[in-house]
């Protein structure tokens, strides 16, 4: 089956940073049937780097990496080419986060897993269309066990922190933490 071919423009160079080495891998090879010219990095310093270099015309940057944050990837490429087309891709998905890469130039926000046909509609989407409901919403859980990591990450893993902020037993959080993220 071969990919449907979309409307790159002339510049169809696209930037994948993402430290899980299969899935760069795999969404390369996807994005290279869909036309465009797909270089990898697989940190934040091969991808500030390749910025500098070469900004590409489209991007997809994983939120955390190895060696630091990917939204410092967004910033070099948006100072070296402002009309470029940016997704942050993340399996920590949080709003918090989805506002600071938007603030700092991202097109678009999506949570893994993420196929390659939701990364090619938000790099090519434009600003008038809505995009669709998504197939398969989080649920009040998940929404949930969200809200838990992000404020436990912002007191920098501290459990007892984390408790007396959310107003919970150290112990209930604990279990909380300890379990599996729900669908």
């Amino acid at each position: 089956m071969t990919e449907p071919q979309h409307d790159l423009g002339p510049d169809r160079t696209l930037l994948l940073v993402d430290d899980d080495e299969p899935f760069l891998r795999r969404l390369a090879k996807a994005m290279e049937k869909r036309g465009f010219d797909v270089e990898t990095s697989d940190s934040v310093a091969g991808g500030k780097a390749i910025a500098t270099a070469r900004p590409p015309a489209y991007a997809v940057i994983d939120l955390r990496l190895e060696d630091g944050n990917g939204l410092d990837v967004v910033e070099v490429l948006r100072e070296r080419r402002q009309d470029a087309r940016v997704v942050v891709l993340t399996g920590y998905g949080a709003i918090a986060t989805a506002v600071a890469a938007v603030k700092i130039g991202a097109t678009d926000y999506l949570s893994k897993p993420a196929d390659a046909n939701d990364i090619t509609n938000a790099l090519l989407a434009t600003g008038d269309d809505m995009p669709p409901p998504p197939e398969n919403p989080m649920s009040a859980d998940r929404v949930r066990w969200e809200h838990i990591q992000r404020v436990y990450e912002l007191c920098d893993r501290n459990v007892s922190e984390t408790a007396r902020r959310l107003n919970m037993h150290r112990r209930t959080l604990q279990r909380i933490l300890a379990k599996r993220s729900p669908r």
